[in-house]
């Protein structure tokens, strides 16, 4: 077997094999993916999944029809054990099977819950369906659930367990949540929402070990205290699943090492999605790991124009998004910690935005809460690059229309 072969059967894989068929690619295909699952959706896992609103078929990206009818093969709960670049070829239970191109969409993998007593005490991660199937029957009104790491999911499940009745204590070791990705005045503002809603939130929360009685589990503080719970679930992070790829040589550094075709160090070797380390170039410098939907897309488009000879994609600015009770988070751009901060709009009312501009008051990040308007507006005036007034921005009634009608 030869033509195209793509490691990982989540967002990206399954989008990377859709979009070679839609650019007119007419070689083999093959998706291999870790997992007994068609390529699905991951953010409604700690939401709509958790709270029953979802069942498998409302998550798939497409149905088992659509990869029969574009002739794109899918072997599911298979594991490849090595790449060998030189070969081009994927070893698979022991065999071989030879790649025209390879794409690399492993993902992410939680990052390690290191804490004294974890080995011995039961708990859960949420990264995947079977996951999110083991945590849902625990979520019932009563219970008690205990969060470590309040990132975008631990929060989002701890909305979603709220709705479903439990009493729910979320451990954060920073100052505040959400302190390395967001501004304070909207860790604040999630903050006071999740204690509004009768979350417990602990932050500087030192937790120094866990431990089992029984069904219960406990948490045990720096401060001498202990916490006990009826579930566990920690969330302190995701690192790039980029062994297959080290293992094979190929460059990466926090995550696989691509340009801005997805190309690897690795002749025919492509990554795309969250294990990817990129560029945003004309947005910004350096390199990124970017964890989000819109990014798997994109580079999953990239790979296969790339293949192809299809027109490449435009560069996108990043994007992401996060849903809480009834208050709907978007983020254009990527934050920088000497970037100036205004805040459009009174987080009071449940309704406002933060911009964050640089020294010549371009606006390089917006974080809109319940303002989709200035979220729509502030991800095309990253693109434009113009100099902002901060009168203006700071002005919720004020248009920024006229900045968009500026050209760059």
């Amino acid at each position: 077997m030869s033509g195209v072969v793509i490691i990982g059967a989540g967002h990206a894989g399954g989008s990377a094999a859709a979009f070679l068929r839609q650019y007119g690619y007419e070689g083999e295909i093959t998706i291999i993916g870790a997992e007994p699952d068609l390529p699905y959706q991951r953010p409604p896992l700690s939401k709509a999944w958790l709270k029953g609103e979802a069942s498998g078929d409302d998550l798939y990206l497409r149905p088992q029809e659509f990869y029969d009818e574009a002739d794109i093969a899918i072997w599911l709960n298979k594991v490849v054990e090595a790449i060998d670049t030189t070969d081009k070829t994927v070893t698979i239970d022991g065999e071989q099977m030879v790649y025209e191109h390879l794409i690399i969409a492993t993902g992410s993998k939680a990052r390690p819950f290191g804490c004294p007593g974890a080995e011995e005490t039961p708990y859960h991660l949420l990264r995947t369906m079977a996951d999110a199937e083991g945590l849902k029957p625990h979520l019932s009104a009563g219970r008690h659930i205990g969060l470590i790491g309040a990132g975008y999911v631990g929060l989002e499940v701890a909305a979603s367990a709220r709705k479903l009745g439990c009493e729910v204590t979320v451990f954060e070791r920073e100052s505040r949540i959400l302190a390395r990705v967001a501004s304070r005045v909207l860790s604040d503002a999630f903050m006071s929402i999740h204690r509004d809603n009768g979350v417990d939130l602990i932050t500087g929360a030192e937790v120094v070990g866990v431990s089992a009685d029984g069904d219960r589990k406990n948490v045990h503080m720096a401060d001498g205290t202990t916490h006990t719970f009826d579930v566990l679930l920690v969330g302190i992070g995701a690192l790039p699943a980029d062994d297959l790829a080290k293992a094979a040589g190929i460059a990466c550094a926090n995550g696989i090492i691509v340009d801005s075709e997805a190309r690897t160090s690795a002749p025919d070797v492509f990554a795309i999605g969250d294990v990817t380390s990129r560029e945003i170039k004309p947005y910004y410098e350096g390199r990124y790991r970017l964890e989000s939907v819109p990014n798997a897309l994109e580079q999953a488009k990239q790979a296969a124009a790339a293949i192809t000879g299809f027109k490449a994609p435009p560069t996108e600015v990043p994007w992401f998004w996060s849903d809480q009770y009834d208050y709907k988070l978007q983020i254009a751009g990527i934050t920088r910690p000497d970037a100036k901060l205004l805040t459009r709009g009174d987080p009071a009312t449940g309704a406002f935005s933060v911009f964050h501009l640089n020294a010549d008051q371009q606006l390089i990040c917006v974080e809109a809460f319940n303002r989709p308007a200035d979220f729509m507006a502030g991800k095309q005036l990253i693109a434009k690059g113009v100099a902002l007034d901060d009168a203006v921005v700071a002005d919720a009634e004020a248009s920024l229309k006229p900045y968009l009608q500026t050209p760059r």
